[in-house]
């Protein structure tokens, strides 16, 4: 799909740019073709003013310059004068030729192109002057300049297909990178909910089967039971996760007490720390204010203390601490005493159904709580991460916008 959208995004970008070469240089092309044609009128109609005297180079001002020669005819059409520097006039025959030519004619002014002459006819009394300017440096100046259009134009497409190209993949790099995680996504979600399944089916057709004792019928019944909470479990934070990705950035937040909500927070924790014989430490700093969703702040602890009651080594600690972190920001930070993490696992660690430890047993995570933790950190405009140093897992969470 990707591929497609940046062939045709290649596409639409070079037809606009040949478009627009197009354009410009017929303008360049067309303005210095009329130039050179106004200029070549401009100065034969000065000289039909005075078409027999011999002009100096500052008696035509401004007017470009080309060879020239005029031609007086009489009544009958004989021609009774002639003038120029730049032809030989005597041959008759050419001067009767050309004089046949320009009479067929109907406009006062034309192009001759069998001598490559431009003409301008003015009837005075009981005469005509014709004006005769010769064209081949305007025609060699136009073909001169049309080939350097063509050059100009080929080297520029060339040169904005390359940049297409590079635009292109740089536009397209966030398409194919969700593309990609959705495929995986798609993926991951059917693997996790495959495993579940099979048990249910496996179990629910051994509850059918009669030849079982009563004992096995609930043993089964309890594992059906058992995979459908898991399974509800993962539906629930996958819809979690949709609502995280698409809620809108502009949502109102609230100004409210952080350190109170931690506080509060912790405390259903504690007796499950305790069953397993952990320790939980916190250090909170109080009245830190911040606008936000606490509701949504409140599911970021959850994650993250419920992440380190299940990799806490038996009978280690775990810390949490809420201070003040410059000057409009606040840090949480929750640490557990676990396995090193190792390095290229912290920064996968808050990709979607990512789990450090594959070989680690079922219990109860599907890799999504960091996930949901991170969106909902964005969408606070803050920053979330990880590190781990000397058996101490640390997760940090910045956020700013205090409030009063």
């Amino acid at each position: 799909m990707t591929k497609k959208l940046r062939h045709k995004f290649i596409g639409i970008i070079m037809s606009i740019v040949t478009i627009m070469l197009c354009v410009i240089m017929s303008m360049i092309y067309l303005f210095t073709k009329r130039n050179l044609e106004s200029g070549s009128i401009n100065m034969m109609q000065n000289l039909s003013e005075k078409p027999f005297l011999q002009h100096l180079p500052n008696d035509l001002q401004n007017d470009m310059r080309f060879p020239y020669f005029t031609l007086q005819l009489d009544p009958r059409g004989n021609p009774i004068a002639a003038g120029g520097g730049y032809y030989d006039l005597s041959d008759e025959n050419f001067l009767k030729s050309l004089i046949e030519t320009t009479l067929s004619y109907d406009a006062p002014i034309g192009i001759i192109e069998e001598y490559n002459l431009r003409f301008l006819r003015k009837k005075t009394a009981g005469s005509q002057i014709f004006i005769y300017a010769d064209i081949s440096g305007e025609l060699a100046t136009l073909n001169n300049l049309l080939r350097n259009c063509i050059f100009i134009g080929i080297v520029c497409f060339l040169a904005f297909l390359c940049i297409s190209f590079l635009l292109a993949n740089w536009i397209v790099q966030p398409v194919d990178k969700a593309w990609r995680q959705q495929r995986q996504f798609i993926a991951d979600a059917s693997h996790e909910l495959k495993t579940p399944l099979t048990v249910i089916m496996t179990n629910a057709e051994m509850l059918q089967n009669m030849d079982y004792d009563e004992a096995s019928h609930s043993t089964f019944s309890s594992n059906i039971l058992v995979m459908s909470r898991q399974m509800r479990d993962l539906v629930e934070q996958m819809l979690e996760l949709a609502r995280a990705d698409n809620v809108q950035d502009d949502m109102v937040f609230s100004s409210f007490d952080l350190s109170r909500l931690v506080s509060e927070a912790i405390l259903p924790f504690e007796p499950v720390f305790f069953e397993r014989g952990l320790t939980l430490h916190t250090n909170i700093t109080e009245n830190i204010r911040i606008n936000g969703n606490p509701s949504e702040l409140h599911q970021i602890l959850d994650i993250l203390l419920d992440n380190a009651h299940k990799y806490s080594h038996e009978n280690g600690s775990t810390w949490v601490t809420l201070q003040r972190h410059g000057k409009n920001h606040c840090l949480l930070t929750v640490a557990d005493e676990g396995e090193t993490i190792p390095p290229q696992d912290l920064y996968n660690l808050f990709k979607r159904f990512y789990r450090a430890d594959q070989a680690r047993s079922r219990n109860g995570s599907f890799g999504l709580g960091l996930s949901i933790a991170e969106s909902i950190v964005k969408r606070h405009k803050g920053k979330i991460w990880a590190e781990s140093k000397n058996g101490i897992n640390t997760f940090f969470v910045e956020l700013g916008k205090l409030g009063s």
